[in-house]
């Protein structure tokens, strides 16, 4: 009978005051959704972190002279930068490139603009000694330490350009998780907002409960349970935006070639669990404190 009574009383306050409810659901639903997918952009950031870094290499550019005469790497300059690098103990792997292929790897890079390729020579490129590392985030000590030697022209860091690219990505997710929680402030305060008009409404019905012995938590439980409810309604309909969001473009835009694919488990797991925690967790404390503040009698 309480437990019928309890529940009667919470679908009584979601429909009294419907209009707020929608709002708060939906308001919910919209800072779960932009929380979810900076979950999303995080896992996303460190799955391209860790394809592009096994590939990061920092390129030892030579000089003009070396690279017009010396297209196998048997001069001494050379065959010395590159003995060097090879006995360095932080580098996994030399490969020297000449002239010719570079301008190779140039043509089928730029293959879809023939006339950029029709302006550029095989001189117009450098040779270069290509450095694979056994830990990208040491790359900065070959720069330093080969910049500026002799037949070194410049020194090429690939990690430094990845680091730039990264950190626009965790700006656009830092935007994600700033406007979640303005909205997340939002909807507290239409949560707070909810229950005082609820609790308001039936004030009389509750002290006529309390002066026939009912507790402050058998009265006050209800409301709590209204803000948890439009709370998991909320979590439901975000993660129904991340899926229709995900189905819609992500798929088209994440094809696995640049950025990894985000599949439905990653999305149901575990970020779906995450908001339905969030949403329950926010909701019933926000529904705790605005009793405690407003509802005292």
């Amino acid at each position: 009978m309480r437990a019928s009574f309890v529940f009667s009383e919470v679908i009584t306050g979601l429909r009294r005051n419907v209009t707020m409810t929608i709002a708060m659901i939906l308001t919910t639903a919209v800072s779960l959704a932009m929380l979810g997918g900076g979950l999303l952009a995080v896992r996303t950031i460190d799955k391209m972190k860790s394809n592009f870094l096994a590939d990061v290499e920092v390129s030892v550019y030579l000089t003009d002279d070396i690279s017009a005469t010396d297209k196998n790497c048997t001069q001494s300059l050379c065959q010395s930068l590159r003995s060097s690098l090879q006995s360095n103990g932080g580098v996994e792997s030399v490969v020297f490139e000449n002239r010719d292929q570079a301008f190779d790897r140039f043509k089928k890079i730029f293959e879809s603009q023939p006339e950029l390729i029709a302006l550029t020579g095989p001189e117009s490129l450098p040779a270069s000694l290509k450095v694979k590392l056994k830990d990208p985030d040491r790359s900065n000590a070959i720069v330093q330490e080969y910049s500026g030697k002799p037949g070194v022209r410049k020194v090429d860091d690939q990690k430094k350009f990845l680091d730039r690219v990264f950190n626009a990505f965790n700006g656009v997710r830092n935007m994600a998780f700033g406007a979640a929680l303005i909205m997340a402030i939002a909807a507290l305060l239409l949560i707070a907002n909810t229950i005082q008009v609820s609790a308001f409404t039936r004030r009389t019905e509750v002290g006529i409960m309390r002066l026939v012995g009912a507790t402050r938590w058998y009265t006050q439980l209800p409301f709590l349970l209204e803000a948890v409810v439009a709370g998991v309604f909320g979590a439901v309909i975000g993660i129904i935006m991340l899926i229709i969001t995900k189905a819609g473009f992500l798929d088209s835009v994440f094809t696995g070639d640049v950025f990894p694919k985000i599949t439905m488990l990653e999305l149901l797991f575990p970020v779906a669990p995450i908001l339905l925690g969030v949403s329950v967790v926010i909701s019933a404390i926000t529904g705790y404190v605005t009793l405690r503040l407003y509802v005292r009698h």
